[in-house]
């Protein structure tokens, strides 16, 4: 076996605040698509954190009926690939497979459907377009075979506590269909659903209010650590 060797790593002054996925997700097998492998999506369609983060993909699925715009907004600011939501729910049919196209069209490596998707909008997706179709699974008892047979390529499993369970019964049947699943808070929850069989892990990270809250405190504590140091400068100037 070959040693994995460390990588350089940099990171500029200006990035060096940024959403970072849980290490623990490299361990995941990954999903190659057109010849780009990635392991970790992180789960948003906040354009600062599509800006900053460490994540090998975006899904950015929202519960919303889809629009171009927003596909367009995220397209042009994200570094890294995306997975775009194009319905299958409120939104499906020609209107679903119409917008397939537009996400390919702005560079996206896959759409993504939501658990209610009928087979027909897969096919008619299927025909339009070249990237890949992931769908949406939430239970165990989803008819994974009728998926495939109209088109999906990848499976997006997302079953709240039985996420890991839902991926295990899957790859009984399925042992070769690529698995994306949501990993959970913990980093046991994440290496559960690994083992289970998901092959790559979404990740939802801290909301923006979160996020600026933690920057904020950090802020407010440098500047009481600068008033102390100071205050404790003056009183040994006034001793001497």
């Amino acid at each position: 076996m070959v040693a994995k060797k460390d990588s350089p790593s940099i990171t500029t002054d200006l990035r060096k605040h940024y959403v970072a996925v849980p290490e623990i997700i490299d361990t995941a097998s990954g999903i190659i698509i057109n010849g780009k492998r990635f392991r970790s999506l992180i789960f948003t369609t906040d354009i600062a954190i599509i800006m900053n983060n460490d994540a090998d993909a975006v899904i950015a699925v929202y519960p919303f009926s889809p629009h171009p715009a927003i596909i367009q907004g995220i397209t042009n600011v994200a570094n890294m690939p995306v997975l775009a939501g194009v319905g299958g729910g409120i939104t499906n049919g020609h209107r679903s497979a119409n917008i397939a196209l537009f996400a390919e069209a702005h560079g996206c490596m896959g759409v993504v459907l939501n658990a209610p998707t009928p087979k027909e909008t897969y096919r008619a997706i299927d025909k339009l377009i070249d990237i890949p179709i992931i769908s949406t699974v939430v239970s165990e008892f989803t008819d994974i075979q009728e998926k495939l047979d109209a088109g999906v390529d990848i499976l997006n499993v997302s079953g709240a506590a039985k996420t890991a369970h839902i991926v295990r019964e899957i790859r009984k049947k399925f042992p070769k269909v690529p698995i994306i699943a949501t990993g959970g808070p913990t980093e046991e929850s994440i290496k559960a659903t690994i083992a289970a069989g998901a092959n790559a892990i979404t990740y939802t990270p801290p909301s923006n209010g979160k996020l600026f809250s933690d920057l904020m405190k950090r802020y407010r504590q440098e500047e009481e650590d600068f008033y102390d140091e100071q205050k404790a400068l003056k009183e040994e100037e006034n001793k001497n």
